[in-house]
């Protein structure tokens, strides 16, 4: 076991994309947490209500960061961009505690790394960007994984499932928004509105479903809120080190602790379709950011496919 001596030096002092992939890894590790906080709520709070509570509870916490940042700051120059992305990830939340609701966690987070296939779907149809024979092949790949841990035909496809196919591209957009943000954007900036503009995305809908919630609730939803809005910490940090093709495959370990965590602490035993799909989909993910990788070095493109966002 690394002693926290070591770990700071990886990720503060090591070359840049090993320090990135530091970052992403421990990214990961917050946000299973958050995943099995969620679950355990699950059958006790509506997932409007839910959502909306982690993120006003996380607002609190980045509150004091937004109100020491400098004026300049409190109102950036693109405020439009980051409500926005907040309106689109609030969306993309309120869908994945709905799934997380009603599907097992290992099926959440695979089909959540659909989210790379459908970034290269939507830079061609919204970007215009070239949809060439084998970045098309690995999209087909990709989805084809899905169906395989959907398996339309042999099972009802139960609407939690098709929530988290929502969720996906949204997340997949609100990354790629985050990532052109680091440019100009601090990390408080960035996560402080977002935290704000989700919060008032999810307020309508949970008052539609609201009741006191339990002071045991209201634990349970701040730990995670701190762990998911670390998460994003560490998840930004990432991406302001190294690019986002680089920390890409170690996102994947999401699964692994994911899927771990639901046989182990909530008795879900994935199905071996769920364990095939979902190594379908990673191995066309890791094919696009490869591909795109190769690239980008040849021409010096500025525009990478996303990590798969499945965090709210």
């Amino acid at each position: 076991m690394p002693s926290t001596r070591s770990l700071r030096t990886v990720l503060l002092t090591a070359p840049p994309n090993l320090q990135g992939i530091g970052w992403m890894v421990l990214s990961g590790l917050f946000f299973v947490l958050v995943t099995g906080a969620v679950r355990h709520l699950a059958g006790d709070m509506n997932p409007m209500q839910a959502a909306f509570l982690r993120y006003f509870i996380g607002l609190l916490l980045v509150l004091p960061l937004i109100l020491r940042a400098r004026p300049v700051r409190l109102a950036p120059p693109r405020l439009g961009y980051h409500a926005l992305r907040g309106l689109l990830h609030g969306i993309g939340v309120l869908l994945w505690f709905f799934a997380m609701s009603r599907i097992p966690i290992a099926q959440v987070t695979a089909l959540g790394f659909t989210a790379p296939v459908f970034a290269t779907i939507l830079a061609a149809l919204l970007l215009g960007e070239t949809l060439r024979l084998r970045r098309l092949t690995a999209v087909l790949v990709g989805l084809a994984g899905a169906i395989i841990i959907l398996r339309p035909g042999v099972d009802a496809i139960d609407i939690g499932a098709i929530a988290m196919l929502g969720t996906a591209p949204l997340f997949a957009i609100s990354i790629i928004m985050a990532k052109k943000l680091t440019e100009t954007e601090s990390n408080p900036t960035i996560v402080g509105y977002l935290s704000v503009f989700v919060t008032l995305t999810l307020l309508p809908p949970a008052l539609l479903v609201w009741r006191t919630p339990t002071l045991v609730e209201i634990g349970w939803l701040t730990f995670t809120a701190v762990a998911a809005t670390l998460g994003h910490f560490a998840m930004t940090q990432a991406f302001r080190r190294t690019e986002i093709t680089v920390t890409q495959p170690f996102s994947f370990l999401q699964l692994v602790w994911a899927t771990l965590l639901g046989l182990y602490v909530f008795g879900e035993q994935p199905d071996i379709w769920t364990w095939i799909g979902g190594g379908v989909i990673v191995a066309s993910a890791t094919y696009i950011a490869h591909r795109e990788t190769m690239a980008r070095r040849r021409s010096r493109a500025p525009v990478s496919p996303p990590t798969p966002p499945n965090n709210p």
